[in-house]
């Protein structure tokens, strides 16, 4: 469990529960009322971290190519909205 924790997740569901597990309660509520054009204000934040810790800018990402593009910017983006979506149905 604790490797797996350590490589970067393969699937658009793995990546939005990993963040699940990292972010607090508060961030997730701060993220949840956001309206969804304004998640692009995440793009330099939590959209970067995703990209670093994701390791989206690899182009062997299974989870890149999962996301439907070939752009770390464009992925992070598919995984904020992703956990967006996640968040409101739980908020």
């Amino acid at each position: 469990m604790i490797f797996d924790m350590l490589q970067p997740p393969s699937t658009l569901d793995e990546a939005v529960d990993r963040l699940q597990l990292i972010l607090t309660p508060e961030e997730q509520l701060q993220i949840a009322v956001l309206k969804q054009d304004d998640l692009i204000n995440l793009h330099f934040s939590l959209g970067l971290e995703i990209r670093n810790a994701f390791g989206l800018h690899s182009a062997e990402s299974k989870l890149l190519k999962v996301c439907g593009t070939d752009q770390a910017d464009g992925a992070s983006m598919v995984i904020l909205e992703a956990l967006w979506v996640r968040l409101c149905d739980t908020y």
